[in-house]
């Protein structure tokens, strides 16, 4: 007598399709869009490849939900009024120590959806760049116009304020690549707080304006 099989349980639309989309997004970030199938994903998820296309039309309507589902599923909001506070209280610094902060989160919390966008990098996938872009852009004009405000104001050199925002994530981004994705172990004694508060001080002092000590009389 054949094995009776087993019937998975039954999920409702919306979990069915969040299941869909994290094992979506898992497999993106280890083989990229071209390199995931959709015939994997439905294996992977424990279902038939004719479920996906119940709930997404295409592989690329899936490739792009699960983009959007990575920004929505993030704390992108409160970051942004993070940054904003700071922007309202002149807090240089303390913009510069949100912004790194929220680059090294966002690789501690889910290192899957870096990987996906480096893997658009890699591919020339235009969809992925595309949206990365514009979710990143602005973001970046936000930052750019601040720094600008604050340079008229004489509170910040006349360096370029986009290699200034380039800086700070640069820096962060490059230590979370080596310690969240290739697998370099940070010091002992370093920790997340100390990596970002380090990154802040070393774009604050080059851009802070000289201060010309005062003369005294003799």
């Amino acid at each position: 007598m054949p094995e009776a099989r087993t019937q998975p349980a039954r999920m409702s639309a919306s979990d069915r399709r969040q299941q869909l989309l994290e094992t979506a997004l898992d497999l993106f970030a280890r083989k990229g869009f071209e390199g995931a199938t959709t015939k994997e994903i439905a294996a992977a998820a424990g279902v038939t490849e004719a479920m996906i296309f119940r709930h997404f039309p295409s592989k690329l309507a899936l490739y792009k939900a699960v983009l959007d589902y990575t920004v929505h599923a993030s704390e992108h909001e409160n970051w942004l009024a993070e940054i904003k506070a700071c922007m309202e209280r002149s807090d240089d610094a303390g913009l510069l120590r949100a912004l790194a902060a929220n680059i090294l989160r966002s690789y501690r919390r889910d290192p899957r959806f870096e990987r996906v966008v480096l893997f658009a990098a890699l591919e020339g996938h235009e969809l992925g760049l595309a949206h990365r872009h514009q979710v990143a852009m602005p973001v970046f004009e936000l930052l750019r116009d601040y720094i600008v405000r604050r340079q008229r104001r004489g509170a910040l050199r006349g360096y370029n304020p986009g290699v200034i925002i380039e800086a700070i994530a640069g820096m962060t981004q490059h230590y979370a690549m080596m310690t969240q994705l290739f697998g370099y172990s940070a010091p002992d004694d370093l920790t997340d707080e100390k990596a970002i508060e380090t990154f802040t001080q070393i774009v604050m002092n080059g851009i802070r304006p000289a201060v010309t000590p005062k003369k005294t009389g003799k």
